[in-house]
């Protein structure tokens, strides 16, 4: 069992930048892929960026791309995603998510989720 505790989320102004941090609870991320997914009121959970185990390579969603980073610390043992130029569109609960196996942008493919951490951007 994998518990990830997510951290960083706030209200914030339309261009500003906030971090977010998941850690795992007892042990590294080192056996997994690990993601970020953010659901809005009244929408579907959706991804947002994602990180792999085998060689740290990334993905991201067109709509957050050039503005969200993911990376891990050399430890696996904590995510993070930066998050600049902040759009109020990004206003969500944000969630942390890990899998062994399996694709990377898919809320299915995932085993485990945090509680998550709500991000609000204001105009």
């Amino acid at each position: 069992q994998v518990q990830l505790v997510e951290s960083g989320g706030g209200l914030v102004q339309a261009g500003a930048s906030l971090r977010l941090s998941c850690a795992a609870s007892g042990r590294t991320f080192s056996n997994y892929n690990m993601g970020w997914f953010r659901q809005a009121p009244g929408k579907e959970r959706e991804f947002v960026a994602a990180i792999r185990k085998i060689d740290s390579s990334t993905n991201y969603a067109d709509s957050v791309k050039g503005r969200f980073t993911i990376s891990r610390d050399n430890a696996w043992i904590t995510v993070y995603l930066q998050m600049n130029s902040l759009k109020p569109e990004d206003t969500a609960v944000y969630y942390c998510a890990a899998n062994r196996w399996g694709a990377l942008t898919g809320v299915a493919e995932y085993d485990y989720w945090g509680q998550g951490t709500q991000v609000t951007v204001s105009s």
